[in-house]
């Protein structure tokens, strides 16, 4: 399983549409599952699901009515549609609501029933952007154990997500900005640049965090998280800055701010990776 992060507006839908067959590269080509979406439009798409970002299936329709639609669309006919789609409906827990419009299920049914209409063919690669935007906790839970359950059937899973944490549970995750590839590796690659280097401030209020912390010799980037302090320091100096901190914390008699070196984050990994872009030429 492959994520795709990023900033809104880097390219996330736009890659994922232009693999999915929606859009026409205007240069370059894609490939899925080795065959090109443009010259074997038709292959592609047979071996590969999609679940755009926005809610695409029939709200007039119910859930069964949508499975057969897509599954006439795909090829399945006869006993063979119903037979997949109520396997569908069952793996994605949706049994009990075959009969249910599509309109009148909750955010996080309607993404699973967008998962079963993508996955009525069993394609071999699944393309998913931003699947669990604007549902529950729970229901964002309850998606991701499906995903774990399709790795387990040998399905290639790209996946666009706004949430770190999502990520982590990839085995690669891939960061775009303005259209480009920036950097791609597993979780632990991506944060191994950062080893060392960052430190967490708490304690205090928080006038007096940034107060002890303010130019300091060493430190990159300062990032507010909500009781805590982040602080980006340059290579090799991360125990000098924890001294120093230290040392003003003290002078300032604030004994009850505190600060330690901490393990990077990918959302720290996002941020040192924004930074370092060079800002656009103005026209």
């Amino acid at each position: 399983m492959v994520a795709l992060l990023g900033p809104d507006g880097a390219g996330k839908s736009t890659a994922l549409r232009l693999l999915a067959g929606v859009l026409r590269a205007d240069s370059g080509r894609a490939t899925v599952d080795g065959l090109d979406v443009a010259r074997q439009a038709e292959a592609a798409r047979a071996r590969l699901g999609y679940v755009p970002q926005r809610f695409s299936l029939y709200g007039d329709l119910t859930a069964l009515e949508n499975l057969r639609f897509l599954a006439d669309v795909r090829g399945l006919a006869g006993v063979a549609w119903r037979e997949r789609a109520e396997a569908m409906l069952r793996f994605v827990g949706l049994e009990a609501f075959g009969h249910r419009r599509a309109q009148a299920l909750s955010g996080g049914m309607r993404q699973k029933l967008a998962l079963a209409a993508a996955l009525i063919h069993q394609p071999r690669v699944l393309l998913l952007d931003e699947p669990t935007g604007g549902v529950d906790p729970l229901a964002r839970q309850s998606f991701w154990k499906l995903l774990t359950r399709l790795l387990r059937q040998e399905v290639a899973i790209l996946v666009s997500t706004p949430y770190l944490d999502e990520a982590e549970r990839c085995h690669r995750v891939a960061f775009l900005h303005r259209g480009r590839l920036l950097v791609q590796g597993t979780p632990d690659e991506l944060r191994r640049p950062l080893a060392d280097r960052m430190i967490e401030v708490r304690g205090g209020a928080p006038d007096r965090r940034l107060e002890v912390t303010q130019d300091l010799g060493g430190v990159e980037e300062r990032q507010i998280f909500g009781a805590t302090l982040r602080l980006r320091v340059a290579a090799g100096r991360v125990h000098e800055v924890v001294a120093e901190v230290a040392r003003r914390a003290a002078a300032y008699g604030a004994t009850d701010v505190a600060v330690r070196l901490v393990p990077p984050s990918l959302e720290d990994v996002f941020h040192y990776l924004l930074a370092a872009e060079p800002l656009p030429r103005a026209a």
